[in-house]
């Protein structure tokens, strides 16, 4: 099959060997021709853990010039959602364009052994063969960015044809003009819970105030838990001026003008409601299109878009046909209209959970299959990386959080959650056992089980990676008393330092 690149050298080929006509005019169809039909760069950035915590969406506290720059210049999206609130789930969805349940790639870490089913395609394989070079990564962002993380058998790079072959890009880090038509996968990593957090902070040259910033009103206020949240707002000013670093670097290459540059979250924060949770906190992320050349600047839309959904719009901007498995829609195409976003939260880390969602511009509702499970499960990697638990885990126990705040650390969930985003946009007054709200409940149930249904999992192979967290807290408490008192207090004592002295423990013993 032709590709779109070879059509077009074929055409200006064609004008090349035109010799009878007048060779200004064929000169000039042959500019004509090469820019109306050339294929936009794409440049798709994620921040890793970022609910829309920007100043372009009214977060208060914190200095994001660059991504404001971005969305005065561009499109606002309000209603953006991923399909899962955790990365590697979310992630899949997104490489796919389809929904991850429908892949079987739901659960955290798992299959990563296991091709793909034959039906589907990496949407990085259709770029490539549309004639895109694909980048993985950025060498002036932190760790350069090349995180992939998505639960199905692949390689970073080389070739893909889903069998023997399982690449999903073709090289790292650096956009030369001659690589045009690119898309470039940047992962901005230092949003993402780290042992980094203390150093970006102790560098900046306007640290976060955590005494003057506003905490959302299912937080505890905790001198601990706003220092927490004064790091993730520094995170989030380092990350923006990542930003303005890439836009920059494509000024200096002559690459703005024909680059559109997507801004995203791969899932929410990590924090308290968010990371993990189909809580609005979870799902809603920050969603920008830069594009200057053809969308007008300063625009706001509001309708419910997945994150299917740009995998597809990027695919439609490369001028690809959308294959039919794909579940999301270009957004840019006249006939785009999502009503609901359908999202589902399944294996994590060491937790067992089912549960799923559809979310509108008005109604959230949340069915919880294990209600058993509490939402604060004594997860490890919540245990090293969420100072707030910690803290709050205390208050509750001591009979000191309100109705907003204790909710979380109770010993179950709630069945049904159904909440009014329109006037609980915090998603504090569950409606669900409500009978004004039955007709709503009632249809936001079913048509979640219509979902459950059109995403049927096309396998049950269920290969999960074994996580070491129990057994890593469990020495911890044993054999760094001091620490996990730390811990307990809200302080981050470092799951990679500990995880290392652990591992070294367990050869010592292995020796004897």
């Amino acid at each position: 099959m032709i590709t779109i690149k070879e059509f077009l050298w074929c055409a200006v080929l064609a004008l090349l060997l035109m010799g009878c006509g007048d060779k200004k005019k064929t000169d000039t169809a042959i500019v004509e021709a090469s820019t109306e039909a050339k294929q936009p760069n794409i440049i798709w950035i994620m921040a890793e853990d970022m609910s829309t915590d920007l100043a372009c969406y009214g977060m208060p506290d914190v200095k994001t010039p660059f991504l404001d720059k971005m969305a005065k210049e561009g499109v606002l999206f309000t209603n953006a959602f991923v399909t899962n609130p955790i990365c590697s789930p979310s992630r899949s969805a997104m490489m796919v364009g389809t929904h991850q349940l429908k892949t079987n790639t739901h659960n955290h870490r798992s299959n990563r052994e296991v091709p793909l089913d034959p039906q589907f395609t990496p949407f990085t394989k259709l770029l490539r063969d549309a004639g895109y070079t694909t980048i993985l990564g950025n060498h002036a962002v932190f760790d350069n960015g090349r995180k992939i993380d998505v639960n199905f058998k692949h390689e970073a790079l080389g070739p893909w044809d889903g069998k023997t072959q399982f690449g999903l890009f073709d090289k790292y880090d650096t956009i030369e003009k001659t690589n045009q038509p690119f898309f470039a996968q940047i992962q901005l990593k230092v949003t993402h819970r780290g042992d980094w957090w203390d150093k970006v902070r102790e560098e900046s040259k306007h640290p976060v105030n955590p005494e003057t910033l506003t905490l959302p009103p299912y937080m505890a206020d905790h001198p601990a838990i706003r220092l927490d949240w004064a790091k993730y707002l520094d995170q989030i000013e380092y990350m923006d001026n990542e930003v303005g670093m890439i836009f920059k670097e494509l000024e200096d290459k002559g690459l703005a003008d024909n680059t559109i540059v997507i801004f995203i979250g791969d899932n929410g924060r990590c924090n308290i409601r968010g990371k993990g949770y189909l809580q609005d906190p979870g799902l809603r992320i920050p969603l920008l299109v830069h594009y200057p050349a053809k969308f007008k600047g300063n625009k706001v839309r509001e309708d419910v878009v997945s994150a299917t959904d740009i995998t597809a719009s990027i695919i439609d901007f490369a001028g690809i046909d959308i294959p039919s498995y794909m579940t999301g829609k270009p957004i840019f195409n006249e006939g785009f209209n999502r009503e609901y976003n359908y999202a589902a939260r399944d294996l994590w880390d060491e937790i067992v959970e089912k549960s799923r969602s559809v979310t509108t511009t008005e109604w959230s509702y949340i069915r919880n299959d294990m209600p058993e499970v509490p939402y604060d499960a004594h997860q490890a990697y919540l245990d090293f990386y969420r100072p707030a638990v910690h803290v709050m885990r205390t208050l509750y126990k001591e009979g000191k959080l309100d109705k907003n705040q204790a909710p979380f650390f109770a010993p179950t969930k709630p069945k049904e959650e159904l909440y009014n985003l329109k006037e609980d946009p915090n998603e504090l007054v569950n409606l669900a056992e409500d009978s004004k709200y039955k007709d709503v409940l009632e249809k936001l149930r079913a048509k979640t089980a219509l979902f459950d249904e059109e995403m049927k999992p096309v396998s049950d192979i269920y290969n999960p990676i074994i996580t070491n967290g129990p057994e890593l807290i469990a020495w911890v408490k044993k054999e760094r008393p001091e620490e996990y008192k730390k811990m307990l207090a809200g302080q981050e004592i470092g799951h990679k330092k500990m995880n290392k002295e652990y591992r070294e423990a367990l050869k010592k013993a292995n020796k004897k």
